[in-house]
């Protein structure tokens, strides 16, 4: 009953608002890792929330804003979920829609959950289907109006986590494969992480995400490959960090390493850390909170950054 509830609230919401989402498969050739799961969604307040995800998708947001006759910038938003499910539309679509107010064209990320998959294959899924994502925008953004250059990932606590993966564990393109798509880069040029899970280790894990992600008892190479800090390097993009010292989710160290690997490298970052507000709050949209300003700091921060136009 509760969740025919919300079903009847989210249906109600959606007739309210005019979707422009365009869903694009992320292997129309055949999925890698594939599972016999059946797709499973469930619902509370904030919306859908994809659990066993069968084909995993991007969900295209154009922005519609002009931007003086120049290409616009394309935001890569990973929901968070703990590797168990996505909260798609708090930390996914909802996200997209502010972004599209920035003049930046958005793509909310439908990939496999570790948690349902193979022991095989849990590890893996996750990171290749956002690897193919960037691909896949980077690779199209001629036609959907995007300078390929400016092409960034947003990720909110485990999709943080994944976002903070894909800056660590890009490539400049697959040479050799045999599938065309691979052959253009997984790079992300910037990463605006939210509650991030990021390192994979004792005591500032968040081990809900590592034992989903790693298995009960991960191999020790899987720990320190997926525990992002250490895995910083020259080419690893510029990054904006949002915390909390409230957040007893994911540790505020999390961030505070992230942010020290990426200043060791010399790379441009930025670390805000507010002093109140629990884990998960997304837009922020409580504005007793401090926190609530995080989307207007990302935006001057793109502005500094000159990833849009003021």
């Amino acid at each position: 009953m509760k969740n025919l509830f919300f079903l009847i609230i989210y249906f109600l919401g959606i007739l309210c608002v005019t979707a422009q989402e365009k869903k694009i498969s992320l292997y129309p050739e055949e999925v890698t890792c594939e599972n016999n799961l059946k797709e499973d969604v469930e619902y509370d307040s904030s919306g859908r929330i994809f659990k066993k995800v069968v084909n995993p998708e991007i969900w295209y947001y154009p922005s519609l804003k002009a931007q003086k006759n120049k290409k616009k910038a394309a935001v890569l938003v990973i929901p968070g979920g703990g590797y168990w499910g996505l909260w798609f539309d708090k930390e996914g679509v909802d996200v997209a829609k502010w972004l599209n107010t920035l003049g930046v064209s958005a793509f909310v990320l439908k990939h496999r959950v570790p948690y349902w998959e193979s022991n095989d294959c849990r590890s893996k899924v996750a990171l290749l289907d956002a690897q193919r994502a960037i691909r896949i925008i980077r690779a199209n953004s001629g036609k959907w109006d995007i300078n390929q250059n400016k092409i960034g990932v947003l990720g909110f606590s485990a999709g943080g986590h994944l976002a903070s993966s894909l800056s660590t564990h890009h490539d400049n393109g697959l040479e050799l494969s045999n599938i065309e798509i691979d052959k253009t880069s997984s790079r992300p040029d910037y990463s605006i992480l939210v509650y991030p899970v990021i390192t994979m280790k004792p005591p500032y894990a968040h081990m809900g995400s590592r034992k989903n992600l790693l298995g009960e008892i991960p191999n020790e190479e899987y720990v320190t490959y997926f525990s992002n800090e250490l895995q910083v390097r020259e080419d690893t993009p510029p990054a904006i960090l949002f915390h909390t010292d409230q957040d007893e989710g994911v540790p505020t160290e999390n961030s505070i390493k992230y942010y020290l690997s990426l200043r060791k490298y010399k790379i441009p970052a930025e670390i805000h850390i507010w002093q109140r507000g629990i884990h998960g709050l997304g837009l922020a949209k409580d504005k007793e909170l401090p926190f609530n300003n995080w989307p207007k700091t990302c935006e001057q921060w793109m502005i500094d950054r000159k990833i849009i136009e003021q």
